[in-house]
C-alpha cells in the first residue's frame, strides 16, 4: 500500500516571530502530587519549542489545559507548579497570569519583553475551551500574532486554543512546533511504505479504544501482539473462559469481526497463550496458568512468560514496530512483567520503533532501554487516531 506523501504544516523555524508574541500551545498537562510535579516528562519534551523562540527574541505566551476543572477555576488545576518546574527548566522567571483570558491577562502580556515568557493559567478554566467556542478563542487571539502548536498530545480535540485559534491566525504566521513535527514525521512513516516485518503491539483495557487503529493496520501490518485485558475480550469472543477476567462483553462481536477479518488478510493476531491470575490487583498471590485454565474466581492481570516467548519472536524479526498498552496491570509489581519483557523485545529489534502511550513509555524508562527506541510518542490517543486514518482538529488547523 502506497500513500501520498504527508503534506506538513510550516515549522516554527520558518515563522516570523522575532519581536511578535508567540503563542505556544503546548502539552504541559502532567500529574501533581503534593503541589508539586510528579513527572515533567511532557514539559521537558516542550523545551526545544521554548528555548528556539526564546533564542529568536520571540514575546513568549504559553498555553496549556491542566486536568478536567470543568469549565471553571479550580485551584487544584492550577499551572502554578508546573509554570515552576519550567522556569527551573529554561532557567528564567515565569509570570503566570491570574486567568487564561481577560483583562489582566492582557495586562501581563502586553508588558511582555522580548525572549520573556507569560504562563496563562489553565485555558479549560473557561467553558469555552472544551466548547470550541469562537468567542474565547477571539480572546486568546489577542496573544497571538504568531500561533504555534506543539501539543500533539492534544491535537486530537477540537479545543478553542487547538482548532478554533489557530484558523483566526493568517497561513503565514502559524505553524507546528518541533515537538510536533516529530510526532507528525514519526508517525506518518508508519501510514507510508515500510520496512517489513511490520509488527503491531497492542495492549491496555480496551478493544473499544483501539478498534479503529486495528482496522487500519490489518491493511500495513504483518503481525499484531495482543495483550492486556483487551486479550481478553479476543478470548472469550473466541469461547475461551477467562474467569473473572475484565472483558467488553458488549464488543465481543467486533472482536470476532477482526478475528475474521485478519485470518481473511492472513495477518497473524497473537494472542496469550498463557496468563498471570489472582483474585485481583492488589493481590500478593499469584500464579501463572495457561488461558484456557483461568480459575473461575480469578483475573488474567498480565500475560505469562510462554506468550512473553511467543511475541518476542516476533517482535526481534521486526523492522517496524508500533507499540501502545501494556501488556498487564502494569502499575502492580507481580503484573509488570509480561510488559517490561515486551519493551526488552522490542528494543533488540534492530527496527524503526515507534511507543505510544504513557504505561508503555514507563516501561521502556524502567528498563533503561529508551535510547534504543526511535520515537516515544507523548500522545497517546492523538497517535492512535492518527494511525487509524483520522484527521486531527489541531494539525488540520495549521495547514
Amino acid at each position: 500500500m502506497v500513500d501520498a506523501p504527508l503534506r506538513l504544516p510550516l515549522r516554527i523555524d520558518a515563522l516570523p516571530i522575532e519581536g511578535r508574541r508567540t503563542f505556544l500551545r503546548l502539552d504541559l498537562n502532567v500529574p501533581l502530587d503534593g503541589g508539586k510535579v510528579a513527572d515533567d516528562t511532557r514539559i521537558s519534551a516542550s523545551l526545544p519549542t521554548i528555548r528556539h523562540a526564546m533564542d529568536r527574541g520571540a514575546r513568549i505566551v504559553v498555553a496549556s489545559h491542566l486536568g478536567r476543572p470543568g469549565g471553571k477555576p479550580d485551584p487544584k488545576a492550577s499551572l502554578e507548579a508546573v509554570g515552576i518546574r519550567l522556569a527551573e527548566l529554561i532557567g528564567q522567571e515565569i509570570i503566570l497570569t491570574d486567568e487564561p483570558a481577560g483583562d489582566g491577562a492582557r495586562k501581563v502580556v502586553g508588558d511582555l519583553r522580548e525572549g520573556q515568557v507569560v504562563l496563562l493559567e489553565n485555558l479549560r478554566f473557561d467553558p469555552g475551551e472544551e466548547e470550541d467556542d469562537e468567542g474565547y478563542a477571539r480572546e486568546l487571539l489577542r496573544f497571538a500574532e504568531v500561533y504555534v502548536n506543539d501539543a500533539f498530545g492534544a491535537a486530537h480535540r477540537a479545543h478553542a486554543s487547538v482548532s478554533a485559534l489557530p484558523r483566526m491566525v493568517p497561513a503565514a504566521m502559524r505553524g507546528m512546533g518541533l515537538l510536533m513535527e516529530r510526532e507528525v514525521t514519526a508517525l506518518g512513516r508508519l501510514l507510508g511504505p515500510v520496512e517489513r516485518p511490520y509488527v503491531a503491539i497492542l495492549g491496555g483495557a480496551k478493544v473499544s479504544d483501539k478498534m479503529g487503529v486495528i482496522e487500519n493496520l490489518l491493511g500495513r501490518v504483518d503481525a499484531i501482539c495482543v495483550g492486556g485485558a483487551m486479550a481478553n475480550t479476543f478470548l472469550a469472543a473466541k469461547g475461551v473462559e477467562v474467569g473473572r477476567s475484565k472483558i467488553e462483553k458488549d464488543k465481543l462481536h467486533l472482536a470476532r469481526d477482526i478475528l475474521a477479518k485478519a485470518h481473511a488478510r492472513d495477518v497473524p493476531i497473537l494472542l496469550p497463550s498463557d496468563v498471570v491470575v489472582a483474585a485481583g490487583p492488589d493481590s500478593s498471590d499469584s500464579q501463572v496458568v495457561g488461558v484456557d485454565r483461568v480459575p473461575a474466581e480469578a483475573m488474567a492481570l498480565d500475560v505469562g512468560p510462554r506468550s512473553v516467548a511467543l511475541f518476542r519472536e516476533r517482535i526481534v524479526r521486526a523492522k517496524t514496530i508500533f507499540w501502545n498498552g501494556p501488556m498487564g496491570f502494569f502499575e502492580k509489581e507481580p503484573f509488570a512483567a509480561g510488559t517490561l519483557g515486551v519493551a526488552r523485545a522490542a528494543s533488540d529489534a534492530t527496527a524503526f520503533s515507534v511507543v505510544g502511550g504513557g504505561d508503555s513509555i514507563a516501561a521502556i524508562h524502567r528498563t533503561g532501554l529508551a535510547a534504543k527506541f526511535s520515537h516515544l510518542s507523548t500522545g497517546g490517543g492523538a497517535s492512535l487516531e492518527f494511525l487509524e486514518g483520522k484527521k486531527l482538529p489541531g494539525i488540520e488547523a495549521l495547514r
